[in-house]
């Protein structure tokens, strides 16, 4: 194999209660790549289609990610990438994360698969480094996994994919502004209350639980952040307003995509899903901001080839 095309999803981080830890899959939105094989030694990006993003490979988290790979192997390949963005930077569903998840995945395969899915997503926490200052998991490892991603412990880099029940379905809103991930961990606190901290992991567990036993009320009981949340949330015009008209239009839970300013709900079946996106719509219409909206299934299989 000398080329393969793929699809890089974009991905939902923290999932509420998980702050750095958990993650999700999309299915309906998602970057596009181009990798072949190329005589000429590293990575060079040859196209960009979207977005403006640097084509020195160096200063795009593909050339992070990719040279984090081949490090590893020491390695003298050389490779060639398009990419055709089409996660906005900035949008809060793992822009970064996608181009660092694919192009570890395609020079992975490309190279005959020396490594597994959990050696693939540290490379790609190098591009997550040079994004956003800190090589985080939750975005990468949903990418690489599919589905559901517990990260249990950084060090040592410990992944577990989690069971997704089969109705779920993701509603998510990107309002036309741009929150910087550097930003948005700015505004959070060094410390968290005791009190908090016991909230928050008993959230953990609920969750992880709910869904492996497919238990969509317990699902709905755990989606509470006490973390990031309270202090995020001003960062995003209309995300409570957003929260409760979702609630009542029938979302299990809803909060802040990663670091926004996209808005995630979860709801059981397409119906409740396509109502979520309704209610989300008309908040924004009122305000007046531009957005866009996405409802997805779960994908339960991250990163794919498809050609």
């Amino acid at each position: 194999m000398d080329q393969i095309k793929i699809f890089a999803p974009a991905t939902v981080a923290n999932v509420s209660c998980g702050f750095d830890v958990l993650g999700f899959a999309l299915d309906t939105i998602g970057d596009e790549m181009h990798i072949r094989k190329s005589d000429k030694k590293g990575i060079t990006i040859t196209k960009i289609v979207g977005e403006d993003l640097p084509y020195d490979a160096k200063k795009n988290v593909v050339g992070a990610a990719g040279y984090a790979l081949l490090d590893a192997l020491n390695s003298d390949a050389g490779f060639e990438i398009d990419i055709y963005k089409k996660i906005k930077p900035g949008s809060g569903i793992g822009s970064s994360a996608a181009s660092a998840a694919g192009t570890v995945f395609a020079i992975n395969k490309l190279l005959g698969n020396p490594f597994n899915n959990t050696e693939l997503v540290r490379f790609a926490m190098e591009g997550e480094r040079l994004a956003c200052g800190s090589a985080i998991a939750d975005n990468v490892s949903a990418a690489l996994f599919g589905g559901f991603t517990l990260v249990r412990s950084y060090a040592p880099l410990d992944i577990i994919k989690i069971n997704t029940p089969n109705q779920l379905y993701a509603t998510v809103i990107h309002p036309q502004i741009e929150i910087k991930t550097a930003d948005a961990r700015r505004v959070l606190k060094d410390t968290v209350p005791l009190k908090d901290a016991i909230k928050q992991w008993g959230n953990v567990g609920g969750l992880i639980s709910g869904l492996y036993t497919e238990d969509y009320g317990l699902i709905s009981r755990s989606l509470h952040d006490y973390v990031a949340e309270p202090f995020r949330s001003v960062l995003i015009p209309g995300f409570d307003l957003v929260k409760q008209k979702s609630i009542e239009a029938g979302a299990l839970g809803c909060g802040i995509s990663g670091s926004g300013p996209s808005i995630f709900a979860l709801s059981k079946g397409l119906e409740n899903a396509q109502k979520v996106a309704d209610a989300m719509k008309e908040v924004y219409k009122n305000i007046g901001i531009d957005f866009y909206v996405y409802v997805s299934k779960i994908n339960t299989e991250g990163v794919k080839i498809i050609s």
